[in-house]
This record gives structure tokens, sequence and C-alpha cells, in this order.
């Protein structure tokens, strides 16, 4: 039997998969490799997959919004379960290019949950964000709170995502689970996140962007524990039990946020890394940007006490495990 994890040359996906392959399951990889940030590294990424893993892990380059191409290429695979992280991802860019995200995030989302439906698979775990909040000021979030109030493109696509998965619980009884994402971040992570964009300028002695004056806080998440809430989820599939669901589905559909329950503020995070450098960053300050929010923090108690999630992992760990790895990878 094999597990699908879409996004799998993305940072979330490569480690997903990665761990589904350590304990024994069989990966089938499916990854645009779109140009949106250096292909390059997705390509090594997959070359770790194939490296560590061989042939329990195959990879399909394809958009999975093109349906034919999706149906030619899991043609004849005894499809389990699918982990469905690919996405157009990025607040900002979907300011610039929004028909990116129509593509990947709606069709391509619809085009999974019909795989899903066709092949009635045991569970379907998608990836939401904690973008879908909005402006929302009572922190920390929670799933019960409102998400009908969207500040970027990104954020309804995501939205969407819930609202037609929750349509097709209820059609079709799929098992579904989302996953409202909070800030990841570790060793092989994203060129336009944050970690990266910030360890970059302050390894080059250039200066960095700092919005709102540094008074903006994330919940970041080292990506070990947002790999252990997603496979927990995995094994987990929602009862299809006429029981209200963290989301508020009657049907086998829950959505939980998954972070770290701790809002970090950007200036002491600048400060972890400048320690783990060993240089001190140029600071330059900027308003705040369209579509950005001042705080997100995850209310994890629904993952908590239905599935025993517990991140372990502070940014006092985390960041110094990414920089090593930063300075590894360029060499630098």
């Amino acid at each position: 039997m094999t597990v699908i994890v879409t996004g799998a040359a993305g940072f979330i996906g490569m480690h997903v998969a990665d761990a589904l392959l350590a304990r024994g399951e069989t990966v089938f990889g499916i990854d645009e490799c779109n140009a949106y940030y250096d292909p390059a590294l997705k390509a090594a990424r997959l070359a770790y997959l194939r490296d560590r893993h061989g042939a329990a892990f195959t990879f399909a380059k394809l958009d999975f919004a093109d349906t034919p191409a999706l149906d030619a290429a899991v043609a004849g695979l005894d499809i389990d379960r699918i982990v469905h992280l690919g996405a157009q991802a990025g607040v900002r860019y979907s300011i610039e290019n929004p028909m990116a995200y129509a593509r990947a995030n709606l069709v391509g989302h619809l085009n999974i949950l019909e795989l899903a439906r066709a092949r009635q698979v045991r569970h379907l775990v998608y990836a939401s964000s904690s973008s879908v909040y909005g402006g929302n000021d009572s922190v920390p979030f929670r799933v019960e709170d409102r998400t009908d109030r969207p500040l970027s493109l990104y954020a309804a696509t995501k939205k969407s995502n819930e609202l037609m998965s929750e349509s097709y619980a209820h059609l079709y009884r799929l098992p579904q689970t989302g996953l409202r994402f909070f800030t990841v971040y570790g060793p092989w992570g994203r060129p336009d996140m944050m970690m990266w964009i910030f360890t970059k300028a302050i390894l080059a002695g250039e200066p960095i962007p700092v919005f709102n004056a540094g008074r903006m806080e994330r919940d970041f998440t080292y990506i070990d524990d947002i790999v252990a809430g997603i496979v927990a989820a995995l094994d987990a599939p929602p009862a299809d039990d006429g029981q209200a669901k963290p989301g508020g589905s009657m049907g086998p559909h829950r959505v939980y946020n998954i972070g770290n329950s701790r809002a970090e503020q950007l200036g002491e995070v600048i400060d972890v890394l400048e320690q783990a450098i060993g240089r001190k960053a140029i600071r330059q300050d900027l308003p705040m940007q369209a579509g950005d929010v001042v705080r997100t923090c995850a209310d994890v108690s629904a993952i908590g006490n239905d599935l025993g999630f517990a991140p372990t992992t502070s940014i006092t760990e985390g960041v110094p495990r990414f920089i090593r790895w930063y300075r590894d990878y360029h060499g630098v």
C-alpha cells in the first residue's frame, strides 16, 4: 500500500516523506518543482530522500492541478492514504500572482479530493494555514474562532480548502484532517521565509527588513514537532460517528492548529539568530506589509487532547539547528 505525499520536494513534504519512509512506508511523491523559489533546493531534497530510502520512494514531477497528468501518474498505484501538502505558498506573493493560487490551491485541492474519493482512501490529511484567522485579535487562536475574514488571497484559498473538504466529508464520508500550520522553520526550510532571509542577510553583512519596528509576534514551530503532529494525525483518521469534531464538523472531518503554542517577538528571535550566527544584524525598520498580521499564536489543546501532540522545541534549540544546517548546505 502506498502513501501519496504531495509537495514532496517542499520543506514540510520532504520531512514528512522521510519520516514515513523511515518507519517502513512506501511513499509516492508528487511535486511540480516550480520556480517560486530555487528549484535546485527542491532537487536536493528529492536526492536526499532517494539516497536514504531507495526504491521505497518514487516520485512524479507534475502539476496536480492538471487532472489528466495526475490520473496518469497514479494509475495502477494501490493508494492507502494521502498527505496533501503541495500548494502555492506565501502571503505576499498572492498579491502579485493571484492566478497561481487559484490553480494550485483551489483546482489542485479539488483534484486531490476527487482522487481520494475515487480511490476510497482511508485518510486524507491536508495543509491549511494559520493565515485563515485573518485579523483575529483573540489570542491564542482556537479552531473555534471565526475564520471568515481573510486578509490575503492565500488565506482565502486555504479557508476554501477547509470548506471543500467539509463538503466531501459530508457527501462521501471521506475521512479528512486539516492542519493549520503556524510559522514552520528548520533544516531544509524555504528561502522565502523569515529565518532563511535573515540568516542569509546577516551572514552577508546586509540589512534585514524588520517590519512594524519588530513588534511582530509569531508562533515559530520547529519542523520535527510539525512532522510528529502530521504523522500522529495520519495514523488516527476521524470517526464517522455523528459527533462534533474540532472545527465543528459532524462528519469525518476535523481541523487542528499545529504550532508551538508560544508567540515569540520578532526582535527576540533576531537576538537568538545573532547569537547562533555570531554576528550582529543590521536592522532596517519598515512598516507593516499588506496582508500581514501582528501576532499569531496557536491553541493546540484540541490536537493535544485527541492525539497527544506536544511540541518540545524552543527557538533557543531550533534556531541553532537551522543555522548549522544552513552553513553546511551553503558551505559558509
